[in-house]
């Protein structure tokens, strides 16, 4: 087998066009129609469908895929032996919310990156959950657990929340309710606030937390926080805080090949030594 002609499907896969897997390579669309042709034939399989112009990977792609990803990062730690470099060498993919990542990754990646020099972390934030079938990320961290999926899942942990609202009554009108989106309303924040101001309520809707931390701030707005961006609060007695009956579970991801990598196993012990702390 090719080791280019298996980069040249992994482009295929993450571009979903010949266009794009042409760009992204710098190669021509006929050499990479060709050449993935010629892996399908080696294979005897197809490995994508044609559906409204995007090429739509097989299982069997996706399980390729996986490899291919697992060789090229062998590759680059073979590249980086030379480097004299101590301890595991490997890049790792961690995709989290922006408020994970900034409030329990951050500050403890410096410390981490110092001991581990072989390492590389990339994080990748966003309030959209990245597709860890479509290997757009290594690890992820999640305030949902997936239904199903090709990978590792464990549980983190649960964090504490908290409904704020104004100590005192305001002195004209209402507050303004906070209220995620209605994709998340099976969240424990959503169910909690709509069992106690109704579906209609909310005049404010937001998955983003640091918004709704902002409009508690103000003191004219009620809405409900996790324990970690909310400590400050806690102690400000022009609020008041009342904890919520359920906790919001916390989720690993991990792709299946990485669970016995040296490497991966220590960016996820530091994972679970950052929710714990």
């Amino acid at each position: 087998m090719n080791w280019d002609d298996l980069r040249i499907l992994q482009a295929v896969h993450d571009a979903g066009t010949y266009a794009g897997a042409s760009v992204s390579l710098r190669i021509d669309q006929t050499t990479v129609a060709r050449r993935l042709a010629r892996v399908q034939k080696a294979l005897g399989m197809p490995l994508f469908e044609l559906v409204e112009g995007k090429r739509r990977p097989s299982p069997q792609c996706e399980a390729i895929v996986g490899h291919t990803r697992a060789i090229a990062r062998h590759v680059s730690e073979i590249g980086a032996v030379g480097q004299q470099v101590a301890g595991p060498i490997g890049r790792f993919r961690i995709a989290a919310t922006n408020t994970i990542a900034e409030m329990l990754l951050a500050p403890r990646t410096g410390s981490f990156l110092t001991a581990h020099p072989g390492l590389m972390l990339q994080f990748l934030t966003s309030c959209e959950n990245v597709n860890l079938s479509r290997w757009e990320a290594d690890l992820a961290v999640r305030l949902r657990r997936p239904e199903k999926g090709d990978f590792s899942i464990s549980k983190l942990g649960a964090l504490r929340l908290y409904f704020f609202e104004p100590a005192e009554p305001l002195l004209s009108g209402e507050p303004i309710i906070c209220c995620y989106p209605s994709e998340l309303a099976a969240t424990p924040e959503a169910e909690f606030v709509t069992a106690r101001f109704g579906d209609a309520a909310a005049r404010c809707v937001t998955d983003n937390v640091r918004i709704v931390r902002s409009l508690i701030l103000s003191r004219r707005a009620v809405g409900v926080l996790p324990e970690y961006l909310c400590a400050d609060l806690l102690e400000d007695a022009r609020l008041r805080a009342s904890p919520l009956p359920k906790r919001r579970e916390v989720w690993l991801l991990v792709q299946n090949h990485l669970k016995r990598d040296r490497a991966a196993q220590l960016v996820i012990e530091w994972i679970r030594d950052c929710m714990a702390a």
